[in-house]
């Protein structure tokens, strides 16, 4: 497709105008970097066009967090009025600033994707839920018109094949604090807000898409029919609808997925890491986003969760977190990483620690809740549920069955009779650490340390090494001088081109 459709223009310039924005940042992934210089200067011809010249634009790039959430901060540092986000995406709810998103038209065989839509409902006796990636909404219409008719022309056996389609639950979202004052045809698409069938009595929700079933049905009677990449959006659907007979049309291959074992092996990786945090007695809290609301709320729930369970919490600030990152903080046992649905379900093979999600978290340390098999990816809806309880852990022994045995817990109101100042806790343990060379004296594993300061303690090195022995001060040796292409006391020197 050309530029202008897939980047929708004229749809930009038009509710830059109308909305009267003269600051406005336009977030790119990496992928679609490329294509913004050619972006802003059609976008400054259509403002031309429009009679508006006195608007600012700011390409951003290297996003905070995940690409797929609108990067208020890196806004903010502009001064940005509202932010547009093109590519792949959340939608999850901004703090602060309007959003308009574009989800871009990635291309698509129409025909042949109503092909193999029509060939599943022939083969399953079920009905079918049409999921898909943002950028293929541009096509779905065509595909319910392309059905209809294909259908029309066969015999009478398929002529019940009438799948349900998920609408985009929006394409424009306003901070909380502004949404009562704007338009309802800015906070919802009209065509998605009328779709939804009367007398329907359970929503759904996944990805930004939103559907109704039909009253007395449930997720557990359809085939969810994907249609897109093998990418984070669709993992969440495996592991949401875990349930579900579940098969993917990628567009890109012109091909029907029907084995999907490899990504159902995801849930038992994360029944496997919430047995890992059960047993874990430091927890660290990962921000993964600055934007979303609601994050603030969840990070206290789970701190306060972690503290009644026993445990010491410990939070951390520090943009997308990666092997290197974490391994600075050996002391925790476990993660918690409070981000987006897209970028909430991190493949911690590679770091010292696991990273479990808020869910995960919430099963580990609820004292006698058992996983179902249900999984919920948004934060959000976690905070909603009257499942997410935070009850004092019990002083009964616990059965780890990675251990394999009995464990108790940590007491928590002695954990904090130790510790009411920590930081003078943690200068009072690192200096006698300092003068106490035989690590014998102060043998502390790292699953019995009950803080941070507790298990610095125990560390082979802690910064300068002292010699308890020899207490006379030590001459000072003058180091190189010169470049480190070729020191003054260096025999050879590198020579001129």
């Amino acid at each position: 497709m050309d530029s202008e459709s897939h980047y929708e223009n004229d749809r930009v310039a038009e509710f830059i105008h109308r909305h009267g924005f003269t600051r406005v940042a336009l977030q790119f992934p990496d992928e679609l970097l490329k294509d913004s210089m050619r972006v802003v200067k059609s976008l400054r011809e259509k403002l031309n066009s429009l009679y508006v010249e006195d608007v600012k634009l700011y390409v951003m790039a290297d996003t905070t967090y995940g690409s797929c959430c609108v990067d208020e901060v890196g806004a903010s540092h502009v001064n940005a009025n509202c932010v547009i986000h093109y590519g792949h995406t959340c939608l999850s709810q901004t703090s602060i600033l309007p959003a308009l998103f574009i989800f871009g038209k990635a291309s698509i065989s129409v025909s042949k994707c109503v092909t193999n839509l029509r060939n599943c409902g022939e083969r399953i006796a079920k009905p079918i839920l049409v999921l898909y990636g943002l950028e293929y909404a541009h096509a779905i219409q065509e595909i319910k018109e392309a059905l209809i008719s294909d259908v029309q022309k066969l015999c009478e056996s398929t002529s019940r094949l009438e799948p349900l389609y998920a609408d985009i639950r929006c394409s424009v979202i306003y901070p909380p604090e502004t949404s009562n004052s704007a338009s309802r045809h800015e906070l919802v698409d009209r065509e998605a807000a009328n779709s939804l069938a009367k007398g329907t009595n359970t929503t759904y929700g996944i990805g930004g898409l939103t559907w109704s079933l039909p009253e007395g049905r449930k997720m557990d009677d359809y085939l969810v029919f994907w249609i897109g990449l093998d990418n984070p959006a669709f993992a969440n659907v495996v592991l949401q609808f875990n349930s579900c007979e579940i098969v993917r049309y990628d567009a890109t291959e012109d091909c029907l997925v029907t084995n999907l074992s490899q990504q159902k092996k995801i849930l038992n990786r994360r029944y496997y890491l919430v047995e890992k945090a059960k047993d874990a007695n430091i927890i660290g809290i990962l921000v993964g986003t600055l934007g979303v609301v609601g994050y603030l709320n969840m990070i206290h729930r789970i701190k306060e969760m972690i503290t009644r369970a026993g445990k010491k919490a410990y939070t951390f600030v520090m943009g997308r977190p990666n092997p290197a990152k974490l391994a600075n903080f050996p002391e925790c046992d476990v993660f918690v990483f409070v981000s987006c649905a897209q970028t909430a379900l991190l493949d911690s093979k590679e770091f010292l620690a696991p990273v479990i999600t808020p869910f995960e978290a919430m099963v580990a340390l609820s004292r006698g809740s058992q996983w179902t098999g249900e999984y919920v990816i948004e934060f959000s809806d976690l905070i909603a549920s009257c499942s997410f309880e935070v009850r004092k852990q019990s002083e009964e022994a616990r059965f780890s069955f990675l251990k394999g045995g009995y464990v108790e817990n940590l007491d928590p109101e002695d954990d904090d009779a130790v510790e009411k100042d920590e930081i003078l806790a943690l200068v009072d343990v690192t200096e006698k650490a300092l003068r106490v060379r035989d690590n014998n004296s102060l043998s502390i594993k790292k699953a019995s340390a009950k803080s941070g300061a507790e298990y610095f303690a125990t560390r082979s090195y802690h910064g300068l090494e002292i010699n308890g022995d020899n207490r006379s001060p030590e001459t000072f040796l003058i180091g190189r001088s010169g470049r480190a292409s070729g020191y003054n006391d260096e025999k050879t020197k590198q020579g001129t081109l």
